[in-house]
């Protein structure tokens, strides 16, 4: 139960992402809220100016708990023991991330296309990413 994890005396700080700064933050406040524990976990939030930060928090020990994105997990070589939790993402606003073009070039062009093929896909949902079409 995440509310027994979030409350336990254990549990002295969680780490989040400022949630008026950063998605991963909204959605991390928006998540506690779903759970009914934003206003019983204020006094044990410390936050992070961005999720990086966040994750810092986490892997330094200096917080007990906290909202980290699934690809910061999985590109660490030694990532931080405990309880993992795969949150169900009707409990959060979606976290839009997009590639964009700034300029027309050949090369441009050419990682547009590959981000847009395959094994990208792959790749990018290996990461710890949802990527359109329900992946």
């Amino acid at each position: 139960d995440p509310g027994d994890i979030m409350l336990s005396p254990a549990v002295r700080r969680i780490a989040i992402a400022n949630p008026r700064l950063a998605p991963y933050g909204l959605a991390a406040r928006q998540v506690l809220q779903a759970w009914g524990l934003w206003d019983e976990v204020q006094s044990r939030l410390v936050r992070g100016e961005n999720i990086a930060q966040t994750l810092q928090f986490v892997a330094s020990g200096n917080a007990q708990a906290g909202f980290v994105a699934l690809s910061q997990l999985r590109a660490m070589s030694d990532p931080p023991a405990g309880v993992q939790l795969t949150l169900p993402a009707s409990l959060h606003e979606p976290i839009a991330q997009h590639a964009i073009l700034l300029r027309r070039g050949e090369a441009a062009e050419a990682l547009a296309a590959y981000l847009r093929g395959e094994r990208a896909r792959e790749l990018i949902v290996a990461a710890g990413y949802d990527m359109p079409g329900g992946d």
